[in-house]
């Protein structure tokens, strides 16, 4: 006796009319499952088969669950590119404002500064841009397949397409990959004061195919990013002024070391100045040597951007110390 009979089935516990193999074919979809399931109506379900609703049901559930998907990664990936793109942008303070618990100066750029903000919003852009692209792309794809739509003649059209593009449009394509490279390297923005070889001055606007640059003429230079092969950038993170004063052959150079290094460290205790004044100015001693002059080096380091005031500053302030002592500035050598 079989196990069904030992518990008093002597029926089957379904009838074959009573399957849903009956009317939605010997592998019935799940829309058309569920509803046999639900209405046990054989002419309704049977008319939901033959009309193919169950399988346009099924595809319209696919569909609808990729698209859901791909807007719930899309919406992940793009959280993930503003957290990132944001402490990529943001700056080093110096060791001395770290120290002191500053993290602003005035007049310079250190974290989270309006060019960093500028950097971290272009490149936050662009890179959601290409995820919404790829992401949306492969969804509405994946879709189509879907619906039964054969895309291998559309796939080689848009690769044809995209050649073509690319070989007529290299130079763009380098321009806009040069610009996003120096948006995610951070070689410059907005604000600093760059040399990239054909042009000097400062950077008042960076797209992904041209940076534009005015200089101290007040020229405005737009310069495609592919074209750029070097940037010297004048204003990241600190700076440096250097001066070379020529002293006559004939003074004592430790007394003119003295004058110079007394003149800078007053410099930089003047309330007005010690914060654009990173480090204790520094003396390095005699830097050239001519039939005319001793030349004897100053440095100061200082917040980006802010060498030249500092420069022209202390010029003034050495000239009065060198007159007051004595000291006689010879013509400087030739270059």
């Amino acid at each position: 006796m079989s196990d069904l009979a030992a518990l008093g089935v002597t029926a089957p516990l379904f009838d074959a009319d009573e399957r849903p193999e009956t009317y939605c074919g010997p592998k019935p979809l799940m829309p058309c499952r569920l509803f046999w399931n639900i209405t046990h109506s054989p002419e309704a379900t049977k008319f939901v088969h033959d009309y193919h609703l169950d399988l346009w049901t099924n595809r319209l559930f696919a569909i609808v669950v990729t698209l859901t998907v791909a807007l719930i990664l899309r919406r992940i990936v793009h959280r993930m590119i503003i957290k990132i793109t944001t402490r990529m942008a943001e700056g080093t303070v110096p060791e001395r404002l770290r120290s002191s618990g500053r993290t602003h100066v005035e007049g310079s750029q250190v974290l989270l500064s309006e060019r960093r903000q500028q950097r971290a919003k272009t490149l936050g852009s662009v890179l959601r841009s290409i995820a919404s692209i790829v992401i949306m792309g492969t969804a509405v794809f994946s879709a189509l397949g879907e619906l039964g739509l054969n895309l291998t003649p559309v796939l080689a059209s848009a690769s044809v397409i995209g050649v073509a593009v690319g070989f007529g449009a290299q130079s763009l394509v380098k321009d806009f990959l040069a610009g996003l490279f120096i948006l995610l390297e951070d070689q410059f923005g907005v604000g600093d004061v760059v040399d990239v070889g054909q042009a000097k001055g400062t950077v008042e606007a960076i797209t992904l195919r041209v940076t534009r640059l005015r200089d101290v003429n007040g020229v405005v230079w737009y310069i495609r990013n592919g074209e750029i092969l070097r940037v010297g950038n004048e204003s990241q993170n600190w700076a440096r002024a250097v001066l070379d004063i020529p002293v006559g052959y004939e003074e004592d150079t430790t007394k003119v070391k003295e004058i110079l290094k007394t003149t800078a460290d007053k410099l930089a205790a003047d309330p007005g100045w010690a914060d654009i004044i990173l480090e204790e100015p520094s003396v390095w001693g005699v830097q050239g040597l001519s039939g005319e002059a001793v030349v004897v080096r100053l440095v100061v380091k200082t917040a980006p951007g802010r060498q030249g005031e500092v420069a022209r500053e202390l010029r003034e302030r050495v000239k009065y110390s060198l007159d007051a002592a004595g000291v006689t500035v010879a013509n400087p050598p030739a270059a």
